[in-house]
């Protein structure tokens, strides 16, 4: 607590704002979109080593904030403030922190594969700066946000050879690692007896995630055989056909979200809509949409 009474002294209005600005890049949303953009328009098997990255850091670092239930710095601490823009998105235990495992997971993953020194260099910068952005705005100790950026550095490391092999088989068991992982997490939330005194806001969360995570590495099952022996899409394009690739099939993936959350929960209990939904984001992220790339690879030839 010492270290963030430090930086909370630090605090001052344009800071303020950036910090907030840099946060934000450990996001949900942020993951999704970085990742499209490489595993549509970069290299997919970059892309499978980003979101295999990003599964398996999500999953564990779920597991270890219901697990410690360890409480936010200001619940810790009722003099230590934080800064109120933050507070709606902070959510949840404290230990580890999602944002700093995501960011760290996102950008490390390509600064670990990407041959160009500036995106190198830029993905590490942002690697660092979220996790001292949770840190400054007051929803993150330094150990919180120590150990989320732990989970990714080992695991960046450890998936690289398996997704990298180049008969595809250590990809193939990977994914059927993660589907076994997210339904173990998926049954610890379900069945697991917690104590009386477990914060029922937090229990929700879990399962909401656990949920959402059965549902993405699902259709990650399917969508890399088919991809693999039928569809085999191409990611190259000419730049602005790429520019208009992404930004479309970022609507198309966001429409599907958004669009099925009431349909689905007429149809199906909260928790199940949740997980067939985000099945359905993945199967559209990772099949439908690429079905087009046909026709951008040959926008602006001759």
């Amino acid at each position: 607590m010492e270290f963030l009474y430090l930086l909370e002294k630090l605090r001052m209005p344009g800071l303020n704002e950036f910090m907030l600005g840099v946060t934000y890049l450990g996001d949900e949303i942020a993951f999704l979109a970085v990742a499209l953009i490489v595993f549509w328009c970069v290299d997919k098997r970059s892309g499978y080593y980003l979101m295999s990255v990003g599964f398996v850091g999500t999953v564990t670092s779920q597991f270890m904030k219901l697990a410690c239930r360890v409480p936010r710095p200001w619940v810790r601490d009722p003099n230590f403030t934080i800064l109120e823009a933050a507070r709606e998105g902070a959510g949840g235990y404290s230990f580890p922190s999602g944002h700093s495992q995501s960011a760290v997971g996102t950008f490390g993953s390509i600064a670990r594969t990407t041959k160009t020194a500036w995106v190198r260099l830029l993905c590490i910068a942002v690697a660092i700066l979220v996790p001292i952005s949770r840190m400054y705005i007051g929803v993150h100790t330094p150990a919180d946000v120590i150990v989320g950026s732990a989970i990714s550095l080992v695991l960046i490391f450890l998936l690289h050879p398996i997704v990298y092999r180049e008969d595809g088989k250590g990809m193939q068991w990977l994914i059927i690692g993660m589907v076994a992982l997210s339904l173990a997490y998926l049954l610890y939330v379900e069945l697991w007896q917690f104590p009386a005194d477990f914060d029922a806001h937090n229990l929700a969360s879990g399962r909401k995630n656990a949920c959402t995570l059965f549902g993405c590495t699902l259709a990650v099952a399917i969508v890399y055989p088919v991809d693999r022996k039928w569809l085999d899409f191409k990611t190259d394009a000419i730049w602005w056909a790429q520019i208009l690739k992404v930004v479309l099939g970022l609507v198309v993936v966001l429409a599907v979200k958004e669009g099925m959350r009431a349909p689905l929960e007429v149809l199906l209990p909260a928790l199940p809509a949740r997980a067939v939904r985000y099945f359905l984001v993945v199967l559209t992220a990772g099949l439908l949409w690429p079905m087009t790339f046909d026709k951008f690879s040959k926008l602006g030839r001759k």
